[in-house]
């Protein structure tokens, strides 16, 4: 498969990504082998294969919640630089 110069710059405008000339080059160079590799994959057999979503056939991958404890304020409010031992103290950024 071979991609042109044309659909770098639009996929890359499309991206809001600003590339110079030599860039636009580079990545036409590497997006052209990987698309190659890639399309090896069209080289293969594949009747008889099952399609799937994943590489793993997971049933459950969920754990049971449990309640534990929550983290006492004083080892909370050590781990900002200012708190005025209520809650962590930040700049105003709304007027």
């Amino acid at each position: 498969m071979k991609i042109s110069k044309e659909e770098v710059e639009y996929v890359a405008k499309l991206a809001r990504l600003e590339l110079q000339a030599d860039e636009v080059d580079r990545m036409t160079a590497q997006l052209d082998i990987i698309l190659n590799y890639v399309a090896k994959l069209d080289e293969l057999d594949t009747t008889g294969v099952d399609s799937s979503s994943h590489s793993q056939q997971l049933s459950n991958a969920f754990r049971e919640d449990v309640v534990q404890g929550s983290l006492l304020r004083d080892k909370a409010l050590a781990n900002g630089p200012v708190h005025n031992e209520e809650a962590f103290v930040v700049p105003k950024i709304i007027g």
